[in-house]
């Protein structure tokens, strides 16, 4: 999904951009404080435990508020912690909270609301996805794992507005995951007024943020975000209302766009193309690797020279610049560019490997030969998975294309899905390959390479590497205070994951858009919450 920025690894990651175009466009709306925001996929949930992807992250964290926001250059700004301090050499932190947020069900915000909500979120009842995060802080892997109670975690309540967070060892990038939705509050009455509808439509749900969900049942594909006048800082919000409309369709999107019903809207290759020189167009760099991911239960692909094979036969030059058109960039390795530098080397470079990158037809044709030979095997065939967006659409035909041309005797099904049911059946193992995507939830090399431990809920495809798991652990323990060692920890591991093939890394999204140039203060962060739309207006 997506976040954040700190200490000299995160410090130099995140690149972060604020609209500031010049005053243009003169639209239906101008008088009003409204924007129409364009949306590639479903809203999937508005409950903090259970999020895992972009758009409903950033619903929630426009609607939600924890302990920090990200701010311009994903710089940490005060959320609901007025001070933070720092002591037992960086394992202990305090947070005094304000005393003058609410809910929107007219319930105090309080330190108490923070203690509910992470144990909810480590509870292994909840099966949260995103528990893994939380590791670090006093017993969240015992609890996962159902060897402590909830009531073990290091997060303590001490009265109304103190809270403290007691850490089993140092977390390079802390503070950014204190503005990262899963860590936000959740008040409890309405978790459990609620019950299994919570967080599953707009009105089982309570806010805290500068806005409130209103208008989404579950499944539409159209929501508002509506200011919030209970938010503690409701005099900084200028904008009344969101609209936000999910357009799979960019030719649909782009003519809404003309006819001033979006005020944004994502682009295809040849719209990006036509429209680059518009005083409206913005590509927007991303910490998002799209990458494929082999089902390796599957005897098929348990093979890695079948693995080797399917990603050598993509020409990702040719996939970023003829299919996507949109400033996307060819993988180096999973981590994508940008994010995070040591002594002046971007990760991605570091890491970077010819294998399990590159495109070569001759070595994609031979390993994928010697690969079936071992199978006992002439023929095979397999499905594709990936979202029903236009782009998805797009890549994925083309994806099928250099499979069956490059690879003799292989037969591949593509099947477009809603990005929801994608998401499910990847998460219980129910696909052959599919294309899916990560999008850096803070400014640190392991936001990637966490997900394929061997035991991490999104590693879809239950790839498993004992010496990568192995540098993954020492990376957080062992070498955690030791810069260079940890550093050289997740390269290697980096290494290894492209060189066995794990998953395919394909591109690094960019993604072109128009967005209008009255639109003013939306702050967007290459990780982490993406959009956030706090200080955000039309100028009139």
């Amino acid at each position: 999904m997506k976040f954040k920025q700190v200490a000299a690894l995160a410090a130099a990651a995140l690149v972060s951009l604020t609209f500031l175009s010049a005053c243009g466009s003169k639209k239906a709306n101008s008088t009003k404080q409204v924007l129409h925001w364009s949306e590639p996929t479903e809203l999937q949930t508005l409950d903090v435990s259970k999020v895992v992807d972009t758009v409903s992250s950033d619903a929630i964290s426009n609607s939600t508020e924890g302990l920090y926001r990200l701010g311009k250059d994903s710089q940490v700004q005060p959320g609901l912690a007025t001070k933070t301090q720092v002591s037992d050499h960086g394992l202990k932190y305090t947070f005094t909270l304000r005393k003058n947020s609410k809910w929107s069900n007219g319930d105090p915000v309080t330190a108490k609301d923070f203690v509910y909500s992470w144990q909810r979120t480590v509870n292994p009842k909840t099966a949260s996805e995103y528990a893994y995060l939380f590791d670090g802080i006093k017993n969240a892997t015992a609890i996962t794992a159902g060897k402590k109670p909830v009531s073990a975690l290091g997060i303590k309540a001490n009265g109304k507005y103190k809270l403290t967070v007691t850490l089993d060892k140092n977390i390079p990038y802390f503070k950014l995951l204190m503005g990262f939705t899963v860590f936000f509050p959740q008040d409890q009455k309405a978790v459990k007024q609620f019950g299994s509808k919570y967080g599953t439509a707009a009105k089982y749900m309570v806010y805290n943020g500068p806005y409130k969900v209103v208008g989404w049942n579950g499944s539409n594909l159209n929501w508002k975000l509506v200011k919030n006048n209970s938010y503690w800082d409701h005099k900084a919000v200028k904008l009344s209302k969101i609209t936000f409309q999910v357009t799979k369709s960019n030719s649909t999107a782009y003519n809404l766009y003309q006819n001033k019903k979006l005020d944004e809207v994502y682009l295809d290759a040849e719209q990006a193309k036509q429209l680059k020189n518009n005083q409206d167009y913005v590509s927007l760099k991303q910490s998002r690797t799209n990458y494929l991911e082999f089902n390796q239960t599957q005897k098929l692909f348990k093979n890695k020279k079948i693995r080797q094979a399917l990603s050598y036969a993509v020409n990702r030059q040719q996939l970023v610049t003829k299919v996507l058109g949109n400033g996307s960039v060819p993988s180096k390795s999973i981590v994508s560019t940008g994010l995070a530098k040591y002594q002046g080397k971007d990760f991605a470079t570091a890491a970077a490997t010819t294998a399990g990158v590159s495109y070569n037809q001759q070595k994609a044709k031979q390993l994928w030969q010697a690969g079936l030979k071992e199978l006992g095997l002439k023929k095979v065939s397999f499905t594709l998975m990936g979202d029903d967006d236009d782009v998805s659409k797009a890549v994925t035909t083309y994806l099928q294309s250099q499979f069956e041309t490059h690879l003799p005797g292989l037969k591949v099904n593509v099947e477009n899905l809603p990005k929801k049911t994608r998401i499910t059946r990847a998460s219980n193992g129910q696909f052959d390959v599919v294309l899916s995507g990560w999008a850096a939830d803070f400014s640190d090399p392991i936001s990637f390479l966490d997900l394929f431990t061997k035991n991490n809920p999104y590693n879809d495809g239950k790839w498993n590497n004992s010496t990568y798991n192995k540098l993954i652990a020492a990376s957080k323990t062992t070498d955690v205070n030791n810069q260079s060692k940890r550093w050289n920890d997740l390269v290697q591991a980096s290494k290894i994951l492209s060189e066995d093939q794990g998953v395919a890394p394909l591109y690094q999204l960019s993604q072109a858009q128009l967005l209008r140039s009255d639109v003013k203060g939306i702050i967007y962060n290459t990780a982490g919450v993406q959009f956030n739309f706090k200080n955000a207006y039309i100028a009139k």
